[in-house]
């Protein structure tokens, strides 16, 4: 009988054991850079989002918050948003690779996930800037916008490129 659920068993202690590497390499990552504030990637993502920003005419500087860890988005003579470690979106992202992983295809897995790593950090950067300029000029909607919209667009960009995954990639016959 475990014989019929060796391959289910398979991916899933697959996907524990990366699940786990990930977050504690993650974990470790962090506490490296508690002294000085906000991590350096969260810190890359919050310069890429001010980019964007003073691209679009919204003027952006960036206030580091050391001892609170977190960074200000001072937009148009306003502090509207803060970023925080978890805006970076990397606990999804972890999430993310692990069941990628889970059904690993060869050198394929790298490229899908190289190219979706891509694809989740730019849709994170404009999730982030759609935030700050909801909050700057509509603040009525800015809890909305925080708590759901901006969510589901990062949750969802996760799962479509889950099902692309699955659909095209780990489910395909090799044979065909």
């Amino acid at each position: 009988m475990l014989k019929d659920f060796k391959p289910v068993l398979g991916i899933l202690l697959r996907f524990i054991i990366i699940y786990l590497v990930l977050l504690f390499a993650y974990q470790f990552y962090l506490n490296s850079f508690k002294v000085y504030g906000l991590d350096p990637y969260s810190h890359f993502i919050a310069e890429n989002v001010a980019f964007i920003q003073n691209k679009l005419g919204y003027t952006t500087l960036l206030y580091n918050d050391i001892p609170k860890e977190q960074v200000w988005f001072y937009v148009n003579n306003i502090y509207v948003t803060r970023m925080v470690e978890g805006c970076n979106a990397i606990s999804v992202i972890i999430l993310f690779v692990a069941f990628i992983f889970a059904f690993y295809k060869g050198t394929k897995t790298f490229v899908f996930v190289a190219a979706s790593l891509v694809a989740l950090y730019v849709m994170n950067v404009l999730r982030i800037v759609g935030l700050n300029i909801i909050t700057r000029d509509h603040p009525q909607y800015s809890k909305m916008g925080h708590d759901y919209i901006f969510p589901a667009v990062i949750y969802g960009s996760v799962v479509v490129l889950w099902l692309v995954w699955i659909k095209f990639f780990a489910l395909k016959n090799e044979n065909s």
